[in-house]
C-alpha cells in the first residue's frame, strides 16, 4: 500500500513538472439557481477555442467535492449541474465559494476556477419555540431583566437576522446586546412595576427581522403571569464562567458548576437552572437542581473552537438572573493527511 501511494505522488509530481496552471477565472453567481442556468463562458474568458476542449477532453476536477458546475464543450460553457444551498453548502461561512480546476491533455494543462455563491434572503429569521412563558412578582423591581430566547437566521449579511422588537410596552421594554462573537442576547426590561390585581396575565409579540428585501421576519409570543410578592431574585456568583474542553470528550463529560442564591425562603428562594433554547443547548445541559453543566453532544474543533451559552437561574416566583459559559475546544489530531493524483493513462 505505501509504495502503491508513493507511486501516485510520484506521478502527480512528474506531471505537474511537465504542465502548468495556465490561468484562473471567477464567478459569482446567487445560490438557488435552477440546473442548467450559466454560469460562465469558461471557453471565452480563458480564451480557449472549443475544438481545444473537445480535442483535450476537457473536463471538471473537484477532489473529493461533489459537482455543483459541469462543463458543456460543446459551447465552452459552464453550467448548473445541481442546486446550490449556499447555507448548506456554506453555513455561516463567508464567503461561500466552490473551488475547482479545468484539466486538459495533449498537452496536459490546468485551468483554476472559482465560483462565489451570494447569498439571497431564502431564511426568515425563526424562534425555535412558538412562546415562552414567565411568572414574574408583581413586587419585581423596574430595571428586572428576563432572558428571552434568540432567532435564528440561516443567511448571512445583510440578508441575516438584523433588529428585535417587542410590543405593546407598556411595562417592558426589549435590550438587545451584540457579544464579540457576533451573536446578540436579548432581553425584558421591566421599566413600571407590575400590578397583580389589575392586570394577572400580560401577552407580548417578539418579533425578529432581517434586513433581505422583502424584508422577513418570525416571531414568538411571551406569555406573562403575574403573581404576588416575591421581592428578591436570584443572583449568580459569578457572570462569566470558563470551561475546557477536548474536541472527544464523552457525553455526561462535566465542565463547570453555575451558582446562585436567592435571599427568599420557601418556593421564592428555589432556584432552577436552565438553558435558553439556541443553537448551542443541544450540545450541553444543566442540571436544573445543583448547576452542574455537562456535555451531551459532540464536539468537533474543526467546525467550531468556542461555544458560549448562557445559563438562567430562575426563582418559582418568575424572577431570574443570567450567567454565561465560555467553553473553549482543544484540538485532537483526528483529521489524517489526504493526498489526491492526477495522472495521465
Amino acid at each position: 500500500i505505501i509504495w502503491y501511494v508513493l507511486f501516485h505522488v510520484l506521478l502527480f509530481i512528474s506531471v505537474l513538472s511537465l504542465s502548468s496552471v495556465h490561468g484562473q477565472v471567477s464567478y459569482s453567481i446567487p445560490e438557488e439557481m435552477v440546473k442548467g442556468s450559466l454560469v460562465g463562458n469558461i471557453a471565452q474568458d480563458l480564451g480557449l477555442d472549443i475544438k481545444r476542449l473537445k480535442s483535450g477532453k476537457a473536463r471538471i476536477y473537484t477532489g473529493d467535492s461533489a459537482e455543483y458546475i459541469e462543463l458543456n464543450k460543446e459551447r465552452g460553457v459552464l453550467l448548473i449541474k445541481d442546486k446550490i444551498d449556499r447555507e448548506a453548502l456554506c453555513g455561516p461561512t463567508t464567503p461561500c465559494a466552490l473551488h475547482f480546476q479545468i484539466i486538459l491533455e495533449n498537452p496536459m494543462e490546468f485551468y483554476t476556477v472559482t465560483v462565489e455563491i451570494i447569498d439571497t434572503n431564502d431564511n426568515p429569521p425563526i424562534f425555535e419555540r412558538s412562546e415562552m412563558k414567565f411568572e414574574i412578582s408583581e413586587s419585581a423591581i423596574a430595571g428586572a431583566r428576563f432572558v428571552l430566547d434568540r432567532a435564528i437566521d440561516d443567511d448571512v449579511g445583510v440578508n441575516g437576522l438584523q433588529s428585535y422588537s417587542l410590543k405593546p410596552t407598556d411595562n417592558f421594554v426589549l435590550k438587545s446586546q451584540s457579544r464579540s462573537n457576533g451573536v446578540t442576547n436579548v432581553e425584558m426590561v421591566l421599566q413600571k412595576p407590575l400590578d397583580r390585581e389589575k392586570q394577572e396575565q400580560i401577552s407580548l409579540i417578539l418579533t425578529a427581522v432581517d434586513g433581505g428585501e422583502p424584508q422577513l421576519s418570525g416571531t414568538m409570543q411571551i406569555l406573562i403571569t403575574v403573581l404576588d410578592i416575591n421581592d428578591n431574585a436570584p443572583v449568580c456568583a459569578q457572570a462569566e464562567y470558563k470551561a475546557r474542553i477536548s474536541e472527544v470528550a464523552p457525553k455526561g463529560t462535566v465542565l463547570t458548576t453555575v451558582s446562585a442564591s436567592d435571599t427568599d425562603e420557601g418556593s421564592n428562594g428555589r432556584i432552577s437552572y436552565s438553558i435558553p433554547k439556541s443553537g448551542a443547548a443541544r450540545l450541553f445541559e444543566v442540571n436544573k437542581d445543583n448547576g452542574v453543566v455537562n456535555l451531551v453532544g459532540f464536539m468537533d474543533y474543526e467546525k467550531t473552537k468556542h461555544y458560549q451559552i448562557d445559563i438562567e437561574a430562575r426563582d418559582q416566583g418568575g424572577l431570574a438572573d443570567n450567567c454565561k459559559v465560555i467553553i473553549e475546544v482543544t484540538d485532537i489530531n483526528d483529521n489524517p493527511l489526504s493526498i489526491t493524483s492526477v495522472y495521465q493513462m
